[in-house]
């Protein structure tokens, strides 16, 4: 019998943006062509986060929190408006794909006119639109019923926004409370009734390492073998490994190689957290050669998504040094695996 693990990796390809436009116009044999790169590059719209917040970045998590319940676009206080976040992929970086955030465009998931000049300006520039990355709409695992089905249905709006951008994947949290085990299978039932209706939709639902128990590699794999749904994958990142709450500031870290390793079988999508450079351009917290080969090495062709949060350089150079670093690394691996 073909097991879970073996079955995710051969859809990679199929329903983790191989095709740049998500499953849809994915190839159905996941394979690339020899003149593809070995895995291309896009942009997290985080990346902005400062640029496009600007002062609001300063207020207390409460009172920023309430804006974005009661007046979300209050808190776009930046240089950087959301609707160029696509000219800027392009023209600054020569990027060609995104990934875009909800608390960006929070109240317009379903705004029709809205989604279409986003996906209107994203094309006129030749930029795909791959997923939106969203937060601050309720923990799927909530230990209460009530609560978690209302966090799953939060979530169906920004799955009709993905869809009308031309998607292939919401990437959410698997937050919730308890137990270990509890935890996971509170997560799981979650993530499986969200995976149903985004099914419904050709779009995918991927999980973050992103905090708390889903920074743990093997729990966050364990959940995703009780989903054990193809449209249901991770989205790893390099950086997100810090197993505490986001209100703590403690130090317990889980193995950044390990967690990627453990998730990659099931990904969907990558994410190259970046903070801090050397000066000849590595990044000090992660070993890019070493964390590619491992994304390359679960068979991987997808885009690898540049999300800088460091606090030395400007965000436009903090971007531009994470393109220029993978750019380096793409260019030692390809022989190895062309």
């Amino acid at each position: 019998m073909e097991t879970r693990r073996n079955f995710l990796k051969k859809s990679l390809a199929i329903a983790g943006g191989v095709g740049v436009m998500g499953l849809g116009s994915a190839s159905l044999s996941g394979c690339s062509s020899s003149k593809d790169p070995l895995f291309k590059i896009s942009l997290a719209e985080w990346s902005l986060n400062k640029s496009i917040f600007g002062k609001s970045r300063q207020l207390e998590s409460e009172e920023w929190a309430k804006l974005l319940t009661d007046d979300p676009d209050a808190l776009l206080q930046g240089d950087v408006k959301h609707l160029d976040f696509a000219k800027v992929a392009h023209l600054d970086f020569g990027i060609d794909a995104v990934e875009y955030v909800n608390t960006f465009f929070f109240n317009k998931a379903t705004n029709k006119n809205y989604l279409k000049e986003m996906k209107t300006i994203a094309d006129g520039e030749g930029v795909n639109s791959l997923l939106i990355m969203c937060d601050r709409e309720g923990a799927l695992g909530d230990p209460d019923d009530a609560a978690r089905t209302i966090a799953v249905e939060n979530h169906y709006k920004w799955v009709y926004a993905a869809s009308h951008l031309g998607c292939h994947s919401i990437r959410v949290n698997a937050q919730s409370e308890g137990e270990y085990d509890e935890q996971m299978k509170l997560a799981a039932d979650g993530l499986s009734k969200l995976t149903e209706y985004g099914t419904k939709h050709d779009i995918n639902v991927i999980v973050e390492n992103h905090g708390g128990l889903s920074s743990n590699g093997k729990w966050l794999s364990g959940v995703m073998d009780m989903v054990n749904h193809p449209r249901c994958g991770t989205l790893p990142d390099f950086g997100n490994f810090y197993l505490g709450s986001w209100e703590e500031k403690g130090n317990e870290w889980y193995d950044r190689y390990v967690g990627v390793e453990e998730l990659m079988p099931y990904a969907k999508a990558v994410s190259a957290k970046s903070h801090n450079f050397n000066e000849d351009g590595t990044e000090k917290d992660t070993d890019y050669s070493k964390m590619m080969k491992i994304v390359l090495d679960a068979g991987y062709r997808g885009y690898v998504g540049i999300e800088y949060e460091g606090p030395d350089l400007s965000e436009m150079d903090g971007i531009a040094a994470t393109k220029k670093l993978l750019e380096k690394v793409r260019g030692e691996l390809v022989d190895k695996y062309s």
